[in-house]
């Protein structure tokens, strides 16, 4: 029987796409991934609707990447992510999509052979949110996980506040408050662009989970605007993250 392949993808590096599937799996449970010729693309929502992730791989990460047309691959990520949970670092990934499964297939010291069913997803996002920002901070990743992890020892939520030049977080709960102001340009924040003042508070959690798999050392970025959804975004080697989260408003 003739079977047709719709791409037959090569990674050299297995890690680098496990890397990349963790910090997609720790917001999404399932989506649609884009292949064409110029890469691989995501845009899902988490199930609780709050949060969104745009990824972006272009085809040059790959040693293969031959799509003969572009097709949505429907698939449940989190299982997704425990296949490529076992991937071991000499290895390198094989992706192959025919007849409505996805053959994952490793190559190291032995070879293994994964298949997994491709799903109508349930709901995916279009596009991204149109903002116009008021403020752009960007800073290591390392120093925010550790305002991420001190907030949380208080509260479930963070306030974000930028002005000009400024850039500092507030969070306030039964156990206490905390309060953190970064000079612009310094060890922490690399940089601070604003047109004008933002203010916003999010979910710890769900930006804990935004950053987890961000490798230590990365530069990210955050996007702000008064009341509006926060953009999360930094760079995997040649993969793209952009993540937008919700604001909490009280009543």
């Amino acid at each position: 029987m003739l079977v047709i392949l719709v791409f037959d993808i090569k990674i050299d590096s297995a890690k680098y796409w496990r890397d990349c599937i963790d910090a997609i799996v720790n917001l999404v449970d399932e989506g649609a991934f884009h292949v064409q010729k110029d890469g691989i693309s995501l845009k899902a929502m988490d199930p609780s609707g709050i949060s969104m992730i745009s990824f972006f791989i272009p085809g040059k990460a790959f040693s293969k990447f031959d799509v003969s047309s572009d097709i949505d691959v429907g698939l449940n990520i989190e299982n997704l992510g425990k296949t490529m949970a076992r991937a071991r670092d000499d290895e390198s990934l094989n992706m192959k999509a025919s007849e409505n499964k996805l053959s994952m297939i490793f190559t190291g010291k032995s070879s293994r052979k994964y298949r997994m069913p491709m799903i109508e997803v349930r709901k995916n996002a279009d596009k991204e949110p149109n903002i116009n920002f008021d403020a752009t901070v960007e800073m290591n990743v390392d120093p925010f996980r550790e305002i991420i992890k001190d907030a949380s020892l208080l509260s479930s939520y963070i306030s974000f506040k930028v002005s000009k030049g400024h850039f500092s977080i507030e969070s306030r709960g039964d156990a206490g408050e905390l309060e953190e102001e970064m000079e612009k340009e310094g060890d922490v924040v690399k940089k601070v662009s604003t047109s004008g003042s933002a203010e916003a508070v999010f979910n710890l959690e769900y930006l804990e989970n935004m950053v987890k798999s961000c490798p230590s050392g990365t530069t990210l970025q955050l996007q702000l605007k008064t009341n509006e959804p926060l953009k999360l975004s930094y760079n995997i080697r040649d993969a793209s993250f952009n993540y937008f989260l919700a604001p909490y408003i009280s009543d």
